[in-house]
């Protein structure tokens, strides 16, 4: 086994003058609760009041003042810093000297920075409001470039960085190990672009990837400390030549070509786990999975504690090399999980398989409690069950990678043949429940059976209600739900249960698993706790049942060709739908 951050040969002096890491941390913080519609009058507020202020309170030595300015004006003072070299002229001109962003990278330091620039503010500009209401902030669009003597070019960059928040809208952007690994690849980014200034035979552009651009940005977002790291690089004249900026078009070709610096200079991929060079084909494989920001890193189950969180991680799998001897076509590779999923079988060819560089082979979204992965190498054997005989195995424990600065390992699957696995760190995913038939309940909630009769000397059980047992991603028992269909008794005999009237059948959720009377049995009693109920209310329209849940919504239900559902909450005035069409190839479902 071998870690991917051993790769690559010496690695670039690493020392920065402030901590990326904490920058970068806090760069996400700010940008998920930014303004929006920010544009003209902010502008105007940064430069007419923030800027000249910064200037008079910093200190004699270029230290930043303790300040954190409204956040209207500093995002402007962000976007504005992005685009370093023309930051930097600006300052120079209008102060003699570069402006610098205070270092702070705490929640408490930085609520008591913006508490004291709230008074200073209000001393210097009495006639101007520190916060912009949402109306005023609306009427401050970068649509709407009305106000006189605002500098547009201020303006213009504030509209390229408008969808910057969406961009980094990964969970796992927000994780620390994520920090780490992204540390170490925009040093080599760094690295990598000294050495393309150096070949002046070809006019190469590098495209950033998701993790580098984070790294970039929080480093360009305090300007003296950017500015004194690349001159101690010896870059700062190629860097805005070199690197493509966000926001700028690509192509294909720079990014094809960024890739082969990347792999010749470092031996190992550019388009990692995480690192979202190709955001197209990432987000259309994610929709897949709803795996949204809408899932948050915080656990919003606050109620259930029979719910288990669900955690996700991206994974790549490369190969590169060549095997010793000629794989014959009945030789394969296998991809399998160390636990769950024991059905699962990816198999790839060995005929044809020969990487001079670094290939892609599988890329997957597994549940984190799988632990890892196997890839095993196997022989087909001749015969009607085409079975396969296995030969070797190489593993990767999640546990492993995550252990590593660069999210990733390296195993030696044959002597020139290696393969990589490139994790992202886990993310809570939604909640993924199943709902499985089970046997017929009483009143009480007892499974109608021989053993329950038995145990309660043959008193008769009431009731009759349908039952389904709600399982987990991990196939745990979490809920139970009874529908009361029948009314009655049974016990052995005649008696035959009735059918309640439409009206009169209600359901019940219970949090919880089954009771049973035995470790080795199957009869039990559902859960106690009931966690929510839902009745049926009077309708005459045909093809129509309308439900009233507990929670105050109401659940209507249109049968047909078409069946909808309408979700409607009369006191939130909230409402949602579902439409599912059935056709020949199955049923196709929208919701709004």
């Amino acid at each position: 086994m071998s870690s991917a951050s051993g790769l690559g040969g010496k690695e670039v002096p690493s020392a920065f003058s402030v901590d990326l890491a904490a920058a970068a941390r806090r760069l996400l913080l700010f940008l998920r609760a930014a303004p929006a519609g920010v544009g003209p009058r902010s502008v105007r507020r940064y430069e007419e009041l923030w800027m000249p202020l910064a200037a008079e309170k910093a200190g004699v030595g270029g230290e930043a003042a303790m300040l954190v300015p409204p956040p209207d004006v500093h995002l402007v003072w962000l976007c504005h810093c992005f685009h370093h070299e023309s930051y930097s002229a600006y300052c120079t001109s209008r102060f003699g000297r570069l402006i610098n962003r205070p270092s702070i990278f705490d929640m408490e330091n930085e609520e008591y920075a913006e508490d004291l620039c709230r008074d200073v503010w209000a001393t210097h500009f009495p006639s101007e409001p520190f916060d912009l209401d949402s109306n005023e902030i609306g009427g401050n669009s970068v649509d709407n470039i009305t106000c006189d003597n605002v500098n547009g070019e201020i303006v213009k960059m504030v509209r390229q960085y408008a969808g910057l928040a969406d961009r980094f809208a990964s969970l796992f952007v927000q994780e620390g190990v994520y920090h780490v690994a992204a540390r170490r690849r925009y040093v080599r980014f760094l690295d990598l672009m000294k050495k393309v200034a150096c070949a002046t035979q070809e006019c190469t552009r590098l495209v950033p990837s998701l993790d580098i651009l984070l790294m970039w940005l929080a480093h360009q977002s305090f300007p003296v400390c950017y500015a004194t790291d690349m001159v101690a690089m010896g870059i700062s004249d190629n860097v805005a030549k070199v690197g493509v900026c966000y926001g700028e078009v690509v192509s294909n070709e720079a990014v094809r070509r960024t890739k082969e610096l990347w792999e010749d200079a470092y031996d190992e991929p550019y388009d990692m786990a995480g690192s979202e060079v190709d955001v197209g084909a990432v987000s259309t494989a994610r929709e897949a999975f709803y795996w949204v920001p809408a899932a948050s890193e915080e656990d919003a189950n606050r109620l259930y504690k029979s719910l288990q969180p669900r955690f996700l991680i991206e994974v790549y799998v490369f190969l590169k090399g060549e095997f010793d001897k000629e794989p014959t076509s009945k030789e394969f590779l296998r991809l399998r999980t160390q636990r769950c999923h024991r059905s699962l079988k990816l198999n790839i060819s060995m005929s044809n398989l020969s990487c001079k560089s670094w290939q892609k082979v599988w890329h997957l979204y597994c549940e984190f409690a799988t632990r890892g992965l196997f890839i095993e190498f196997r022989r087909t054997l001749s015969g009607c069950f085409r079975k396969s005989k296995f030969l070797k195995n190489i593993s990767f424990s999640w546990s492993d990678v995550l252990h590593e600065k660069a999210l990733a390992l390296t195993e030696e699957l044959d002597v020139r043949m290696r393969a990589m696995a490139s994790i992202t760190p886990p993310v809570q995913a939604p909640y993924l429940l199943k709902c499985v038939p089970d046997r017929v309940t009483d009143d009480g909630g007892a499974m109608i059976s021989d053993v329950i009769l038995r145990m309660r000397n043959y008193r008769p059980q009431e009731g009759r209600w349908l039952t389904r047992t709600v399982l987990d991603h991990s196939g745990r028992e979490c809920f139970v739900i009874r529908m009361r269909v029948g009314r009655g008794i049974w016990r052995r005999g005649a008696e035959t249960p009735m059918a309640v009237k439409w009206e009169d059948r209600s359901i019940e959720v219970r949090e919880g698993s089954w009771s049973y009377i035995a470790s080795t049995s199957s009869v039990g009693y559902a859960p106690e706790k009931i966690v929510g109920t839902g009745t049926v209310m009077k309708d005459h329209q045909e093809n129509k049942v309308v439900w009233s849940l507990s929670t105050g919504d109401t659940l209507t239900i249109r049968l047909g060709d078409e069946l909808s559902f309408q979700l409607k909450n009369d006191s939130s005035e909230e409402e949602m739908h579902c439409d599912v069409l059935f056709t020949r190839q199955g049923c196709l479902s929208g919701g709004g």
